[in-house]
């Protein structure tokens, strides 16, 4: 495990970017499979180099399972309580809780990268396939550009939003037919070698890896704490029927894709876009047209898929409370965030908020400040600037004796590093900011 994560860490792509690798783990209960969950977690405890320095990757998702190591007594409860211990002092790893994993996707597996999910799937022989299934493309539909368009108007919300899902339509399936465009030749890894599960000769097509619903392919969305505060506004969160009106929008969704998926023979799944870029992207260009709409375009962000308004203050408990009806209809792609203030003192404090998701939510991640500073030893969280980060104690901001390290986008990520890389870094720092505010133990659970 030590040589996979120096191995992973020193490696960059031609972008500049740290390989994305996710490990899944948690079940396995013979000797070496205990001791093997056990190092993961240790390892990452123990940090890189002579600094102790947070490793990015690879992604840690640990499984929570009643029976198994949920409750003292259980078989692996010390590997969880490590898993607590680790997730306070790195962040990693996020949580899976089995039964709700199992309810809302059909099976049991581990998200693919941050917080995609594949869709319980059966063969000809009627086995469950996980291994070497794929997913086709995204394409993310821009929820309080309609609700601007709308202006107030629940109706015509609904009629340009039919109109864009027929764009979104479109848009996916032909991401589909130009898939198929390849022949196995051109990706002989993947389509002649067995990597997507089944070896094709060269003259067969590839369709025969994607079609009857081994393939997936996603809507995404985003925004839908913007579009509640159009209609009802900025504290909507308590509004039964705004409420209501949010989980409609997403059941909505669900409904479409179920739709093309029975007529194209594909997985059409929704999934709570991993904003990335669109974030900041579709947020500008709509503060292009509308202006500075209050709680909507002035923010410089649109918040990720059906999270919690991140500049509220609210327990943990409340936040999950709030998000747990909405993964039931977009459970092609979903996680929840928790934020907190300096947990290393206190672990049972967040194996309490891990227990009590255990029967509301599929998937956990934990945020709490890690950062730390080689010129003073200052450990906790730095203070954002519009230059990047600096060391509360000592004002340090030398990205070489700095390790910050904050999620973006369902990842770890150090943007003192490489804080322009995607136009990122002012996104980074609003949140940031907005999660700063009231950082208690009573009011410290924010999206991420």
């Amino acid at each position: 495990m030590q040589a996979l994560e120096y191995e992973i860490n020193t490696l960059y792509s031609s972008q500049g970017q740290t390989p994305f690798t996710t490990v899944g783990f948690g079940l396995g209960t013979s000797w070496i499979e205990r001791e093997i969950q056990k190092a993961i977690l240790q390892i990452r405890i123990e940090g890189l180099g002579k600094e102790k320095r947070t490793a990015i990757f690879p992604k840690l998702v640990f499984t929570i399972k009643k029976g198994l190591n949920f409750a003292p007594g259980e078989p692996n409860y010390d590997i969880k309580s490590l898993a607590v211990d680790c997730a306070t002092k790195r962040m990693y790893p996020d949580i899976l809780m089995y039964d709700k994993i199992v309810e809302l996707t059909g099976s049991f597996k581990a998200p693919m990268g941050c917080r995609s999910f594949l869709q319980g799937w059966h063969d000809e022989n009627g086995k469950e396939v996980n291994a070497g299934r794929m997913n086709l493309g995204v394409v993310t539909v821009n929820l309080p550009r309609i609700a601007l368009e709308a202006n107030g108007d629940t109706e015509k919300f609904w009629k340009i939003l039919e109109e864009r899902l027929d764009i979104c339509r479109e848009a996916l399936v032909f991401k589909v037919n130009r898939v198929k465009d390849a022949t196995p030749e051109n990706a002989p890894i993947l389509y002649q070698f067995g990597a997507f599960g089944k070896r094709l000769e060269k003259d067969q097509s590839v369709d025969e890896l994607f079609k009857n619903k081994r393939a997936t392919v996603s809507l995404g969305y985003i925004g839908l704490y913007e579009v509640g505060a159009a209609f009802y506004g900025p504290d909507w969160e308590h509004n039964a029927e705004a409420k209501a009106f949010t989980v409609n929008i997403v059941k909505n969704l669900w409904e479409h894709c179920n739709d093309w998926g029975n007529e194209y023979g594909y997985h059409f799944s929704v999934y709570g876009t991993p904003s990335e870029s669109l974030t900041d992207t579709f947020c500008r260009l709509d503060a292009e047209k509308f202006g500075l709409v209050p709680n909507i375009t002035d923010k410089d962000y649109y918040t990720n898929s059906f999270h919690y308004d991140i500049r509220k203050p609210v327990t943990p408990f409340e936040k999950l409370d709030f998000e747990k009806d909405y993964p039931k209809y977009c459970s092609g792609g979903f996680i929840h965030y928790c934020e907190y203030p300096n947990l290393k003192q206190n672990p049972k404090a967040l194996e309490a908020v891990w227990d009590y998701a255990y029967d509301k939510i599929g998937y956990l991640g934990t945020n709490t400040p890690i950062d730390q500073c080689f010129e003073c030893g200052f450990k906790g969280e730095f203070m954002p600037t519009e230059r990047g980060f600096k060391c509360p104690d000592c004002g340090n901001t030398n990205p070489e004796t700095c390790d910050v390290v904050k999620r973006t986008c369902g990842y770890l990520g150090n943007p003192q590093k490489r804080p322009m890389i995607h136009g990122r870094h002012k996104e980074i720092v609003t949140r940031v900011k907005h999660m700063s505010l009231g950082n208690d133990a009573t009011s410290a659970a924010r999206q991420g």
